[in-house]
């Protein structure tokens, strides 16, 4: 099954995954249709960006984000774990993840397995596994209550009890946190 959902992923398909949080829908985050394809799925508004999970810090050069010597040091005490952080992308080629707003919020997470797959199919974008303004999916039979056969895989571990990731914005100031 694994490796059927990297094939999937890899070929711009969307799916429900366990996270290190709570169930996301994930998607490329190097896939613009896929994005798009998101943002209607969860009926998002199109203006909030989402967050991308990576496989390892280097992926951040991935979207033309450049982490300095102070926010390295930051980045080293916040992960991996469950804090998303909001760092600058000006780049106009990721408009359609940075929505105008030109930062893009990422979680390296502890989790060994989503990091072997994010190695395996790169960073993916994981909003929760719910539509705009109701209760993120807690189990993946909830999950398919939201979005039925609309989605290409479902990965099921069971109820998950965890909470969204915090979200802090590293700015040259300090860090503020944002949830």
């Amino acid at each position: 099954m694994v490796a059927l959902v990297k094939e999937i992923l890899k070929d711009g398909g969307v799916g429900i995954i366990p996270t290190d949080t709570i169930y996301g829908i994930v998607g490329s985050a190097l896939s613009k249709k896929t994005i798009e394809r998101i943002y209607r799925l969860r009926r998002r508004n199109r203006k909030k960006p989402m967050i991308i999970l990576i496989g390892s810090v280097r992926d951040l050069a991935r979207f033309g984000v450049r982490v300095g010597r102070e926010t390295r040091k930051a980045l080293r005490k916040l992960w991996p774990g469950k804090v998303s952080v909001i760092l600058p992308c000006v780049s106009e080629k990721f408009f359609y993840l940075h929505r105008g707003t030109k930062t893009l919020a990422f979680r390296f997470p502890r989790n060994p397995d989503l990091i072997e797959l994010l190695k395996a199919v790169g960073p993916l974008v994981a909003p929760s596994a719910n539509l705009e303004g109701k209760p993120p999916a807690k189990t993946a039979k909830e999950a398919k209550r939201y979005f039925g056969n609309k989605v290409d895989f479902y990965l099921d571990a069971g109820k998950l009890s965890s909470k969204p990731s915090s979200l802090v914005k590293l700015e040259k100031k300090g860090a503020t946190v944002l949830r």
